[in-house]
């Protein structure tokens, strides 16, 4: 079973299952994170929804090249956790199902291609308080003990 984390599910509200990919990306003890500036200015893991009929993997290599400018390598599956939320930025209630990857990035080819997009490297501790979610808190706990 995939664990829900963070806001209850409200039953007056139709959901769209969202699911997504999410890496973290780990080298020299710090996490490239990805800072988005709209519609809320948040610090994420990089990572997002598949587009339909997209695969997983191909989908987090796609996110984490728009998001951050950077090729990732050896990702492993972490787990999955389930969130419901209102997503701004296509004005929609969502269940993300988000699929966590740890890996290492491998090669920067340049900027971010998303536009409102920073990659940001910070110490763990830093990425824990930093990013916008607490699944992506458990994970990156998860990866700093162990």
């Amino acid at each position: 079973m995939i664990p829900r984390i963070g806001e209850s599910v409200r039953p007056d509200i139709p959901y769209r299952r969202r699911p997504g990919a999410y890496a973290i990306l780990v080298r020299d003890a710090r996490v490239l994170l990805t800072h988005q500036m709209e519609p809320v200015p948040e610090f994420q893991l990089p990572g997002g929804g598949l587009d339909p009929g997209e695969q997983v993997l191909p989908a987090l290599h796609r996110e984490i090249l728009e998001e951050t400018g950077w090729r990732a390598g050896r990702l492993q599956r972490l787990g999955a956790f389930r969130r419901f939320t209102y997503m701004p930025d296509y004005a929609l209630w969502a269940e993300k199902l988000c699929h966590v990857y740890l890996g290492r990035p491998t090669l920067r080819l340049g900027p971010p291609i998303e536009d409102g997009h920073s990659a940001v490297w910070v110490s763990f501790e830093n990425a824990i308080d930093l990013v916008g979610n607490d699944g992506d808190r458990m994970f990156l706990r998860r990866v700093l003990l162990r």
